[in-house]
């Protein structure tokens, strides 16, 4: 699988995507990663930023409220088309355009950071993605991402709770496991019955890469690890919403910042 046959999965998700997650579905998106990432981005106000998968736009959004210049793209074009009609409501002086981040439409060292939001773990040729990003990056710049965590999200993943529902382990396995073509199907656990009747499930490409393959081909492309982060949500964040309390248990999203060398090597 190539990233165009993956783009078309994608358009396949992005409306019935879209409107779940703007009705309050996404909830470990809203109530967890989502300001987790935002918190811990470094002063971005008044630079140019990319964001790179950038889907229907929440965390484009986001970003550009902390007084950032924002450009952003998507493989689909319908994610685009409502990330468009987003702004063109709210307007925030976001550029978006339909791209693939293995073949990224911009000048060498365009921008001041990149981002992306849980979109490098879906591109089949990840290292070529990580690669365009390191050259859209001005000398000095950061590349901030987040993924689903390689060590919790494995092949074999099965959520152990007790007697009341409440969550006290995860088990995983297959951690090793070479990568293999996959199409997982699902919708957002948090929607009730009534809502995803008669809605289409996610289809949408798994490939599975190891944490140690993650930060080597970082290190490869010519980055410097900077930040990693595991974010959990608190007791009063799971209080308010008590669906996300399973993310105490392990962390599900890693959180990474790597940051291009000012010069280059001697």
């Amino acid at each position: 699988m190539d990233h165009r046959e993956a783009a078309r999965y994608w358009d396949g998700n992005a409306e019935v995507w879209t409107q779940l997650a703007r009705q309050g579905y996404d909830v470990y998106r809203d109530y967890l990663n989502a300001p987790a990432f935002v918190e811990m981005l470094p002063e971005v106000k008044g630079l140019v930023g990319l964001d790179i998968g950038c889907g229907e736009g929440y965390n484009t959004r986001k970003v550009a409220e902390r007084g950032v210049h924002m450009v952003a793209f998507d493989v689909s074009s319908v994610f685009v088309l409502h990330a468009k009609q987003e702004e063109d409501k709210e307007p925030q002086n976001i550029r978006y355009c339909v791209a693939s981040g293995v073949e990224m439409p911009f000048l060498d060292a365009a921008f001041d950071f990149a981002m992306a939001t849980m979109s490098m773990m879906d591109i089949p040729e990840w290292d070529v993605a990580l690669a365009e990003a390191f050259r859209v990056l001005k000398p000095g710049a950061f590349l901030q991402f987040s993924i689903c965590h390689p060590c919790f999200d494995t092949l074999h993943r099965r959520n152990l709770r007790d007697e009341e529902g409440k969550t006290y382990a995860i088990e995983v396995g297959n951690y090793f496991d070479p990568p293999e073509e996959k199409v997982g199907e699902w919708l957002f656990s948090a929607a009730p019955e009534e809502v995803k009747e008669g809605l289409p499930k996610f289809r949408m490409p798994i490939f599975h890469r190891t944490l140690s393959e993650w930060i080597n081909q970082l290190v490869k492309v010519g980055f410097v690890l900077e930040r990693l982060e595991e974010p959990r949500p608190s007791d009063d964040t799971v209080r308010t919403c008590p669906a996300i309390q399973d993310a105490q248990v392990v962390s599900y999203f890693l959180h990474i910042r790597a940051r291009k060398p000012s010069v280059g090597p001697l």
